[in-house]
């Protein structure tokens, strides 16, 4: 099937795109920016991991206002989340992905340590012109946690 370069170039920018949603999804949630994280979601968009379910940006943003502790500086036990390249197939104006994470806190003695380890599978949508979570699963595969 041969694609013209403007389908091409649609598809790069669409991967680029939901990359950088992934991105900001961790960044967000780091740094306890609620409001940036939950505007990553569509209006009918969902989360749902170990702590809990919600759905709506305003209710994911207080989903985990009632259940993240606020932000830690450093020397205490600070988070951050790594992420894998997010495994991306787009369908039109939708798309699915899988992606790896990991969350390291500082540990006591200043020390990284690895606290859980697992994946997101994601249902995305375009959604007012951007991608956007229609539906974010997290698991946490060590230990054992699936979305509730």
């Amino acid at each position: 099937m041969s694609r013209s370069i403007e389908e091409r170039l649609q598809r790069l920018e669409d991967l680029e795109e939901i990359r950088d949603l992934v991105k900001d999804y961790a960044r967000h949630l780091d740094v306890r920016d609620f409001d940036a994280y939950s505007a990553l979601f569509a209006r009918d968009g969902e989360w749902a991991g170990a702590s809990g379910r919600a759905a709506t940006p305003a209710g994911i943003k207080g989903m985990l206002e009632e259940r993240i502790t606020p932000r830690v500086e450093a020397p205490g036990e600070t988070h951050f989340h790594l992420i894998a390249d997010p495994q991306i197939v787009l369908d039109g104006d939708g798309a699915t992905a899988r992606t790896t994470w990991a969350l390291i806190v500082r540990g006591a003695d200043d020390t990284p340590v690895l606290r859980f380890y697992g994946h997101y599978a994601d249902t995305l949508v375009r959604e007012d012109g951007r991608w956007r979570f229609a539906q974010r699963l997290t698991y946490t595969d060590v230990p054992d946690k699936p979305p509730v």
